[in-house]
């Protein structure tokens, strides 16, 4: 098919300039090649396509009828592998991303204004999802995911890690006493995220010497969506596990407090993660890239905690 195709753009090379050689010279060939090409396209077609004088090419009924017909394939065939390579060189196309809900709106939505003017020739269309989404099935380039990653067949790069703290309203420890050990935790009302690997309401604790203490935990109310857990906690209905990106600002301003300060929780990490191709579109290493220059080691949200 790609001989034909090529068969068919010297076919209309040679009536542009209106000869074999002329045609041939303009596409680095030599005519014997050329006029080979062109009896190939003769038997494929099963047509004769030119008469062939001393003077001059004429093309026949048939010959009318290919240029007529043939000319916008090759044009729009040449436009779309024109096109497919600029897009393995140039950041362009159109960027498709999904990304948990709350991280998105607060992190991702407020950078894009920017990674959009470095970048004019591409588009980008972000998905705000907590659910899990298959990227090969629904197509997207990338996602960005926080904590532990289980699927093997995707390709993933740590932008950040993902930090996460015990803390609760004032107004809750006052009521109902702050917690000195983690077996304290056990007695106290603990708001719980809830998802696709079950209710996590098992925590794990490190305090300073290293040594780790597990507590299972319980509470009222639980949810599989971060904005629930911080809303429950700023209102005073308990202790929560939360990630420092999303409630850096509660804390700062005394909404919430830590818990525990001298207990660590095991830290995850913020990924960019993608299918396993073999070679990774410029728009998606633009955009990877992008996010590890503005998070990395010690992103906005902890230098926020850290004034």
């Amino acid at each position: 098919m790609d001989d034909r195709i090529g068969d068919l753009g010297l076919f209309l090379r040679v009536l542009d300039l209106g000869s074999i050689s002329a045609a041939a010279r303009s596409l680095d060939l030599s005519p014997a090649v050329a006029s080979q090409r062109l009896k190939r396209l003769e038997r494929a077609l099963g047509v004769r396509l030119l008469h062939r004088t001393t003077r001059r090419l004429h093309p026949t009924p048939e010959g009318i009828a290919l240029v007529e017909q043939g000319r916008a394939l090759v044009e729009d065939l040449e436009a779309l592998t024109s096109g497919l390579r600029r897009s393995a060189t140039e950041v362009s196309g159109t960027l498709r991303v999904t990304t948990s809900a709350s991280f998105g709106r607060l992190y991702i939505s407020p950078l894009l204004p920017e990674f959009l003017l470095e970048h004019p020739r591409l588009r980008v269309s972000i998905d705000l999802s907590d659910q899990t989404i298959d990227l090969v099935s629904a197509g997207y380039d990338l996602a960005i995911r926080i904590g532990a990653l289980d699927d093997s067949t995707l390709v993933a790069r740590r932008l950040a890690s993902n930090r996460r703290v015990l803390c609760a309203a004032p107004g809750y420890l006052r009521r109902h006493g702050t917690p000195q050990t983690p077996a304290d935790l056990a007695r106290h009302e603990c708001i719980l995220l809830s998802g696709s690997q079950g209710r996590q309401d098992t925590w794990r604790l490190r305090d300073r010497q290293g040594r780790d203490t597990v507590v299972h935990v319980q509470g009222r109310l639980e949810s599989n969506f971060g904005e629930v857990i911080r809303d429950a906690a700023v209102a005073g209905l308990g202790i929560a596990l939360h990630s420092t990106w999303h409630v850096c600002e509660d804390l700062r301003a005394g909404r919430l407090q830590r818990v525990l300060p001298d207990h660590a929780i095991a830290d995850s990490g913020i990924h960019a993660v993608m299918p396993q191709r073999r070679m990774v579109p410029p728009r998606v290493r633009a955009f990877t890239d992008f996010l590890a220059g503005k998070f990395g080691e010690n992103p906005p949200w902890e230098r926020a905690l850290a004034k």
